[in-house]
């Protein structure tokens, strides 16, 4: 009982700060003060504004927003959010771009299970529809679970994927982001051994932990730091009577955020008095750039209790990956077992999450495929959200993961014959 109460004390305490910002901003917005005219009530409603926005945004799931996207004809397209399977942890969504011929790029983005939604990596997808195919991971948030569905470690995460992959054939392109990486790679050897015929034609993995001792950075060395009871103790709580998944222990998502913003406390401490000043001068947009980041970023989900637990151990404490040590469903995995996916690492010099190295690790383990079939890529300055959404990834990255997946299409290697 005392992780539930702790769980409703951290959702107590967000909301009445939401509460609180709200009443700040009514209070000050009065009219009558008018009458006064004092430039604290301007900071008082500005304040009032960021802090019930910042709060209320922690337990909203983001919309897509991807309405329309300019196909080949130079006509805008519907796009429309598809479930294509359901299941109880997450779903295969597909984003349906009405009115236009399939194209030949079949992609399916892994989105992490970290915290955020798969909406973190809406711009990702947003730069790959005009061009591909798109479908992507739709982690559920797990307070919203029901206990009778079960436990999800990263086992149930990796037998998933490779489901998701079976399901989209083998004419597909997988792009795994951050987190996943080691699953996507180790889902990928399960479908070699289990299902041949079901892997992808190629594997993009961009800024994940394959060996998290390849470049320790601050995030890899805290699974090293604590141990396993520590962080049962300090991370782990219980969902409460509020929501559907009443019982579930989880690591919660207000405690993840926590986490993140103490990383860069400063930072975020410096953009949200810019961002009170600018509404205070009237100078903020609903949709500005602070409004359009922060209603991402601070939009988070509870994990389950028994993925965390098991990514810490068996991924950065046991290296069970990255020493090709892993099991599925009682059977080892592989990694020398993939020998005709073609695999693309992408990294960021300034990566100071998945350091550089730390997914480059894959190669190596990838004793079966030939070096044809490897690539690796270092993007120079960029950090980590810079090589799946930022500048670097729109301007640099993407063209390359494009480039590669046309390498290895069966298409392309047609005209290539032929010429």
């Amino acid at each position: 009982m005392r992780y539930m109460m702790t769980y409703d004390l951290m959702d107590t305490f967000r909301n009445t700060n939401q509460w609180a910002g709200a009443s700040a901003q009514a209070i000050a917005s009065y009219p009558i003060w008018g009458m006064f005219p004092n430039p604290a009530f301007n900071l008082m409603a500005a304040w009032g504004e960021v802090t019930e926005r910042s709060f209320s945004r922690m337990v909203t799931k983001p919309d897509w927003g991807l309405d329309s996207v300019v196909g080949a004809d130079g006509r805008d397209h519907i796009v429309t959010v598809e479930n294509d399977l359901r299941r109880p942890f997450g779903d295969l969504i597909h984003f349906d771009v009405q009115g236009r011929a399939p194209k030949k790029r079949r992609v399916l983005l892994v989105a992490p299970m970290s915290g955020h939604y798969a909406t973190l990596l809406r711009s990702t997808v947003q730069s790959l529809l005009p061009d591909a195919d798109v479908w992507i991971t739709d982690w559920h948030n797990a307070r919203d679970i029901p206990v009778s569905a079960g436990k999800f470690d990263i086992e149930d995460y990796t037998l998933y994927l490779a489901e998701f992959m079976d399901h989209l054939g083998p004419d597909l392109h997988v792009i795994a982001v951050c987190q996943p990486a080691p699953l996507a790679l180790a889902a990928t050897a399960y479908l070699a051994a289990q299902n041949p015929k079901a892997q992808p034609r190629t594997l993009t993995l961009i800024g994940g932990p394959i060996d998290p001792d390849a470049n320790p950075s601050d995030v890899t060395d805290f699974g090293r730091r604590v141990t396993m009871g520590q962080l049962e103790q300090m991370m782990l709580q219980r969902v409460g009577f509020k929501h559907a998944g009443v019982g579930r222990m989880v690591y919660p998502g207000l405690l993840q955020l926590a986490s993140f913003v103490s990383m860069n406390s400063e930072t975020h401490s410096s953009a949200f008095y810019e961002q009170i000043m600018r509404v205070s001068k009237a100078e903020a947009g609903d949709h500005d750039k602070h409004n359009k980041f922060y209603d991402e970023y601070l939009a988070v989900m509870d994990m389950t209790a028994e993925f965390y637990m098991s990514t810490v151990e068996r991924v950065f404490k046991n290296r069970e990956i990255a020493q090709n040590q892993f099991v599925v469903d009682g059977r080892p995995v592989d990694i020398g077992a993939i020998n005709n996916v073609a695999v693309k690492i992408v990294e960021g010099e300034n990566d100071d999450i998945s350091a550089p190295g730390q997914c480059l690790a894959a190669l190596d383990l990838l004793t079966g495929l030939p070096d044809s079939k490897k690539a690796a890529h270092l993007e120079p300055g960029a950090g980590h959200y810079g090589i799946f959404a930022g500048k670097s990834w729109r301007n640099n990255i993407r063209p390359l993961v494009l480039d590669f997946i046309d390498a290895n299409s069966p298409a392309t290697a047609k005209r290539k014959k032929r010429a």
